[in-house]
């Protein structure tokens, strides 16, 4: 029987062949995300019970950073899709079986369509407000950044309930990506992850209240209790999985680029060596923060929210150092393409902005730690 690490590590070769091509042509990473499919682990941690492979947060963070660390945009589509999936996994709407079914065998796509202009980074609390319609609910909203948006086959939503009288009372809704009313923005264009195909959406859509995923004014539990814990681990996992990649082609670089001159490499300056050995504590001390942080979504206590909030963020910014410190080490090399730190390099930049932001997690973190109240 395959073990999970083999089904992972059988499809890395492939997805490194195609990451350059994709990230410089801003394309759709497709090959990448059949080969996924075939393997079974687009159904990485969803229930055997409907096809999928019962993943624990340790092994879900080991495979993420695995494929991040051969391409950043096919690494973040596979993270947004565990994650809906996930959360249609922890309150399926009516027919929620065979969606499931669909999503572990890789047959659809899924992704989380969270952010709104108005509200930024705080994802949790949508600005669009459902009204009520005879079959439903109508939404009308302007969905600022969504992953795979033009790929994906269904979007998880959020709206605020239409009864709401607060940020934090919302809805969430599966929707059909072809459904009628669905408006996909131009394609992404930014510094790094630019296959992962992020463009604004616009939702003028009506939805059948079976289509709703968990109870009415659930969304924000949901998004707290499901969302937030698997997102989190996945993007630490992304980016440290960058950073890695990134330090280890600094260390090769380092090891064989020499000073003919001098008879010497790169390697033999103390203050080279001093600075790959730095970054590579910071790299395990938080790729060990990351696993424990796993560990405890796994088998949750007091302590894991605290976990769960500071984890993301001290990994976001561990990946800016080690990457900067990479390009450091290797100079103009590693500026050029030469080196191959450029892609990851730009790729793990987008860690920190991406909701929740370092700055707002570490704020909350401090919050929690204080004894205050968190929203």
């Amino acid at each position: 029987m395959t073990t999970l690490t083999e089904r992972v590590d059988s499809v890395l070769p492939l997805i490194a062949d195609g990451a350059d091509a994709a990230d410089a042509d801003r394309k759709f990473p497709k090959r990448s995300i059949d080969a996924l499919a075939d393997a079974g682990l687009l159904g990485l941690t969803l229930s055997p019970e409907v096809g999928g492979l019962g993943a624990t947060p340790l092994e879900f963070v080991d495979a993420v950073g695995k494929v991040a660390a051969q391409c950043g945009s096919t690494s973040m589509i596979y993270l947004m899709h565990l994650s809906a999936a996930n959360l249609v996994a922890a309150a399926p709407p009516i027919g929620g079986e065979q969606i499931l079914a669909d999503l572990a065998a890789g047959t659809r796509l899924t992704t989380l369509a969270f952010s709104e202009k108005g509200s930024r980074s705080h994802f949790w609390a949508p600005v669009s407000k459902a009204t009520r319609t005879d079959a439903g609910v109508h939404i009308d909203a302007q969905k600022s950044w969504v992953t795979s948006a033009s790929e994906a086959d269904l979007y998880v939503a959020t709206t605020l309930s239409p009864e709401a009288e607060g940020p934090t009372e919302s809805n969430l809704y599966l929707i059909d990506r072809v459904a009628a009313g669905v408006k996909v923005a131009a394609g992404f264009d930014g510094l790094g992850m630019r296959a992962n195909d992020s463009a604004p959406v616009h939702l003028d859509v009506d939805v059948d209240d079976d289509a709703r995923v968990g109870d009415e004014k659930a969304g924000f539990g949901l998004m707290m209790s499901v969302v937030l814990p698997w997102f989190s681990l996945g993007n630490a996992a992304v980016t440290l999985g960058l950073a890695r990649s990134t330090l280890e082609r600094a260390i090769q670089h380092a090891s064989g680029a020499g000073f003919e001159h001098l008879g010497s490499t790169l390697a033999d300056l103390p203050t080279i060596r001093a600075y790959l050995a730095k970054s590579w504590a910071d790299l395990t001390a938080h790729e060990a923060m990351l696993r424990e942080t796993a560990r405890s979504v796994g088998s949750p206590d007091d302590g894991t929210m605290l976990a769960v909030l500071t984890t993301k963020a001290a990994c976001n910014e561990a990946a800016l150092r080690i990457t900067e410190t990479a390009l450091r080490v290797t100079g103009g090399a590693g500026f050029s393409k030469q080196v191959g730190i450029d892609r990851p390099y730009r790729d793990a930049r987008a860690g920190f902005v991406m909701a929740p932001t370092s700055d707002a997690l570490f704020d909350f973190a401090g919050r929690a730690l204080c004894g205050l109240d968190l929203f």
